[in-house]
Formats: structure tokens, C-alpha cells, sequence
């Protein structure tokens, strides 16, 4: 099991919500404290090992071909298809991630556990649909059967989909082995229903080595979402809820939370206003138990809508931020015209460490009112989605294996972020993750990345 050792950071947590004008640090507060807690014991819940995708109340779908790949918002299985082609990768992961519950988690993640359809569409079937190219759009039961039904005899995939379980794949598929420190012990919690499509996401993320915690709400539906895509490659998402627009603080979850060294939550979960008071308790209870909470932007028009909850959570609470230049913008209330290392440098003042991704002008790392340069690794680009899930994954990995300056986090970041940029798919495979594992353990044992470069340096704050 892995630990992070103990350490500080000191931030001024705003007293309103943030205003253009950068104010100084005036007052420090100790934010986290990391440490090994006293090991207990966590239920396990069993997975299925055979399911049916389809239950009756989408019996209006056509069950779609037998590969599975990425679709809405970054959440996908691409290699999956590749993996079930041979057989050979699926059985290596999954003997890997052997069902031993640990006494601690390295990361549990919070968020949306939405089963993603995806397939191909022209411009004349989102007309007769009445549906507006390149929106995301959220459905109910009886319209997602209407367009399911009108996609009949076309060609589509499904997959455990969302950005947060791309990013939690990338870093248990990276610490996956003990390359560079024991392995990691990566855990998802969020609500999925009893129905086939839970079992689906459950077992899905299982094989990544992900263990889904959550058990299913009984009779309840998993959420879903269709993306449809027009030969110009612009998407329409139109996303049904089900069982998934609620995430319950239940026993189960508090005592996980207790037993994890890092709690991400996915900012997609904001927008459902039952769950804010979730987000609330598990960070008030990660907080008390010195864990770190890292908070993921996730979406503009999210952040716009509930600019006060995001301000609540992150300014009482976040050790890290993750967003990218616009999302950093619309934290800070700045216009498009600010830079990226603005908005970075603005944030560092309110929260310990800040990650903001700038596409292929690289990225920003901000502590104590400065930002940090990470230059783009280079890279012939193939398809940008999930460029930022996979950036968020090197971070954490990178700082649960003792990377000490900023410099160094960030390069690490950009190396796992370049090889999911430069293949078709959003999800990082195993054998790119054990050659970056490799690599970067290479890098640790010749003091590389352990390099003190002053100010950048974590352990100085």
C-alpha cells in the first residue's frame, strides 16, 4: 500500500466569491496533512461476472456490435476492442487487479457513473429528431427510447463512460505494478442502478483495476448518455440521469472516505443539486481525516451555474484544482482575455496547488501566487479528447510517488497526456502505462525529476 508522506500547505480559503482583482495572501492556514491512518477492514461488493446489456425497459435498443469504445464527455474503453480481440491484455489486467480488498485506498473518486452510446449519424437524422447540432441536451426516459429506437440498424458502441473514470483508469492502469513504489489502490464511488447497464459499468471498470465501491440502488436505472456524431465530427450529447443524478452519503462512503489517502470529485457532479450536500460531508470528512481533496472543473456552463458551490467546496476544502484555461477563466470571473498563467497564478492564492492545461500551448501548475510553465511533450496529435483526464491522472501519479518539484509533476503529467493524444480513444492502455511507469521510475532512481529547483520545489511550501 502506498503512503504519502506528511505535509502542509498553506492557502487564505476567499471569503466570497472571487473578484478580477488578484489579492494578496494575507493570512496562511494549515490546509492537509497526509499520514498513514490505522488500517480496518471494507465491505466488498460482489461483481458479476456475465450480464445482459439490455433489460427490458430499453428493449426499444438494438444491442450494438460486440466492440466498445469512448463516448461522451471522455469517458470510453477504446482498447477494449483490441483487448477482447486476443484476450491477452484483458487477462493480464484483470489478474492484476485481483479482487484483495485493501486496508487503505491511494485515490477514491466521486463522481457520475454513466454508460455512454456512441454512433454515427448525418445531419438529416438530427432534423427529423428536432435535435440541435453539437448541444448537449439532458433527456428523459421516453425521449432517450425515442432516439434509441430511431438509431435502430445502425452501427454503435457503449462504454463506462465519464471523464473522472478515464482519468482513475489511467492511474490504476500506471501504478498497476510496482514500478517505482508499491501498487496503487484506485477505487470509484457514485450511484448506478440495479439494473444490466450497472453491471456493465461495474465490470468494466473492474478490468481497468478500478473497483467501482457503490452498491447498486435497487430497482433503480443507470444513467446514460448517446452521442451522436455528424461526419463533420461535431457530437450532440443528450444525456438521461436515471439513478445517477443522485449520489447518497451513506455509511459505506464515509467509511471508505476515512481509509483514503486522495478524494477526487468530478465537477460534473454540481449539477445535480441533491448531491451537493454529498460533495459537502465527504470533503468535510476527507478534510478531517487529513486526506487531500482535488476537485476537477470539469465543464464551463457547470461552473457558470454554480459558481457559489464550487467556491464553497474548493475554497474550504481543495488541495488541488484541475481545469483547463477556460474553466481556470471562469473560476476567476476573468474574461477571455486574461492568459491562462493569470487565472493559474490568480487561483494559487486560494488553493494549495493548481493544474491548468492550455491544449497544445502546453500547461500551468500554480502554487503560492506563481505559475509554472510546462512545456506541450511533443507529439503528432490523433484526437485531443481526454488530453486533460489523462494530465489529471499523471499529477496524481506523480505525487503519490514522491515526485518533489513542480517542474517535475508537470512534466510527468504532459508525457502520459501526449500518449493518449497521439492514438484514437481517450483511455491510456496498459502497455503505454507500464512503459511510462518504467520510464518515469527511471527518471525517480537518477534524482532527474527530484531535482531542487527553488521556488518550484513541493517539499519548500
Amino acid at each position: 500500500m502506498s503512503f504519502i508522506g506528511t505535509m502542509s500547505f498553506s492557502i487564505l480559503p476567499p471569503t466570497s466569491p472571487p473578484c478580477t482583482t488578484t489579492k494578496s495572501l494575507l493570512s496562511t492556514v494549515p490546509l492537509f496533512s497526509l499520514s498513514p491512518h490505522p488500517s480496518s477492514s471494507l465491505k466488498t461488493h460482489q461483481i458479476p461476472t456475465t450480464y445482459s446489456l439490455f433489460s427490458c425497459s430499453t428493449r426499444t435498443m438494438k444491442a450494438p456490435r460486440c466492440s466498445f469504445s469512448r463516448l461522451s464527455g471522455g469517458g470510453e474503453d477504446d482498447e477494449d476492442e483490441d483487448e477482447d480481440e486476443d484476450g491477452e491484455e484483458v487477462a493480464e489486467e484483470e489478474e492484476m487487479g485481483a479482487s484483495v480488498v485493501p486496508e487503505r485506498w491511494d485515490v477514491l473518486g466521486l463522481g457520475q457513473a454513466m454508460v455512454d452510446f456512441s454512433g454515427m449519424v448525418d445531419d438529416e437524422f438530427l432534423e427529423r429528431l428536432g435535435l440541435e447540432k453539437g448541444t448537449r441536451k439532458v433527456v428523459n426516459h421516453e425521449e432517450r427510447g425515442r432516439v434509441l429506437q430511431a438509431m435502430d440498424g445502425c452501427s454503435y458502441k457503449a462504454a463506462a463512460g465519464g471523464s473522472l473514470s478515464n482519468s482513475l483508469v489511467a492511474l490504476a492502469r500506471l501504478g498497476g505494478r510496482s514500478i517505482g513504489g508499491p501498487p496503487l489502490n484506485v477505487a470509484m464511488a457514485g450511484s448506478i442502478g440495479s439494473d444490466p447497464l450497472g453491471s456493465f459499468y461495474r465490470t468494466k471498470l473492474r478490468r481497468a483495476n478500478v473497483n467501482f465501491l457503490s452498491a447498486p440502488v435497487k430497482d433503480g436505472t443507470t444513467g446514460t448518455v448517446i452521442v451522436l456524431t455528424t461526419p463533420d465530427a461535431q457530437r450532440t450529447m443528450l444525456a438521461y440521469q436515471g439513478t445517477s443524478s443522485t449520489v447518497d452519503y451513506d455509511a459505506c462512503l464515509a467509511s471508505t472516505i476515512s481509509k483514503t489517502n486522495i478524494l477526487v470529485v468530478e465537477g460534473y457532479l454540481f449539477e445535480l443539486p441533491d448531491t451537493i450536500r454529498t460533495i459537502t460531508k465527504a470533503c468535510r470528512e476527507a478534510h478531517r481525516n487529513g486526506s487531500l481533496v482535488a476537485v476537477t472543473a470539469s465543464d464551463v456552463s457547470c461552473i457558470e451555474r454554480h459558481y457559489d458551490d464550487f467556491w464553497e467546496i474548493i475554497g474550504n476544502y481543495a488541495g488541488i484544482v484541475f481545469a483547463n484555461s477556460e474553466e481556470a477563466r471562469a473560476l476567476c470571473h476573468f474574461s477571455s482575455k486574461e492568459s491562462p498563467a493569470s487565472a493559474t497564478r490568480y487561483l494559487s492564492h486560494f488553493v494549495p496547488l493548481v493544474s491548468v492545461t492550455d491544449g497544445p500551448r502546453g500547461s500551468y501548475i500554480g502554487i503560492k501566487g506563481e505559475a509554472v510553465y510546462i512545456p506541450p511533450s511533443p507529439c503528432v496529435p490523433v484526437d485531443t479528447c481526454g488530453a486533460g483526464d489523462a494530465y489529471a491522472s499523471g499529477i496524481l501519479y506523480s505525487f503519490l510517488r514522491g515526485v518533489s518539484d513542480v517542474k517535475g509533476m508537470g512534466t510527468l503529467a504532459a508525457k502520459v497526456a501526449a500518449t493518449v493524444v497521439r492514438q484514437q480513444g481517450t483511455r491510456l492502455s496498459v502497455h503505454d502505462a507500464v512503459e511510462l511507469a518504467e520510464s518515469f521510475a527511471f527518471h525517480l532512481n537518477s534524482s532527474a525529476i527530484r531535482s531542487d529547483i527553488g521556488s518550484d520545489h513541493i517539499s519548500s511550501l
